[in-house]
């Protein structure tokens, strides 16, 4: 059982985490590459500012980042790599518990995994583009992993509780969190012109369903596939 969880997350993470790279490339990491100019000429205008004021004073090294190009787009892969191979282990995991019957079934449970780690937190905690203000970091952490698993249990009740009163719970438990609110900075504020922002959104909303809907069929397909013995180990 451990090896046919593995198999069919390591091809699943591999080709959906390929397609992902592929919407990014093409739509997404564009339009950050269009607010990092207006983030650089700000930075460079606080840099030229402090060597003005402190003329001896030797900056530190900075952080590596990749450059645009080649280096960037492995880079990109490989963290979507780890992200979907992770994705596709949980997904692999609940087919143990619950089979799915057909291919398309897998759909849902994308779609229930976009739910969960994507609609639900982006309501309050929206994707930003370089040079928008945010909140604390790990208050939002926290209220995203909050939100994230209250919608995971919420999903679980309306779904599999047999009792109307498990529904009705799982319907309040959806949105205690947005209740809450997600923590928000003092002041929004963004470089990037309100019409980029709303295209990143977009963008960042799409790329994602497309990512779990794929992630959803291929790991049904492979995990049935797998049971009924038509690939080899």
């Amino acid at each position: 059982m451990i090896k046919r969880i593995a198999q069919t997350a390591g091809f699943t993470g591999l080709l959906a985490a390929l397609l992902l790279t592929v919407l990014q490339s093409l739509w997404v990491s564009p339009l950050i590459l269009q607010a990092e100019t207006y983030e650089k000429p700000a930075t460079s205008e606080v840099h030229e500012h402090a060597d003005m004021a402190m003329p001896a004073h030797e900056h530190d090294a900075e952080a590596w980042e990749p450059e645009d190009g080649w280096q960037r787009v492995l880079s990109t892969t490989g963290g979507n790599l780890v992200v979907a191979v992770g994705f596709a282990l949980m997904l692999a995991g609940l087919y143990t518990l619950r089979a799915p019957t057909r291919t398309s079934q897998g759909l849902l449970w994308g779609l229930a995994g976009y739910a969960v780690f994507c609609l639900a937190p982006t309501l309050g905690l929206p994707p930003e583009l370089p040079g928008t203000a945010a909140a604390d970091l790990l208050q939002r952490q926290i209220w995203w992993v909050t939100t994230a698993a209250s919608t995971a249990v919420a999903i679980a009740l309306l779904v599999f509780g047999k009792h109307w009163a498990l529904k009705v719970l799982g319907v309040a438990i959806v949105v205690v969190p947005h209740i809450f609110g997600a923590p928000q900075p003092l002041v929004h504020s963004s470089l990037a012109p309100e019409a980029l922002e709303s295209q990143f959104k977009i963008a960042s909303q799409l790329t994602n369903l497309v990512f779990w809907l794929a992630l959803g069929a291929i790991s049904a397909w492979l995990f049935r596939r797998k049971s009924e013995g038509q690939y080899s180990a």
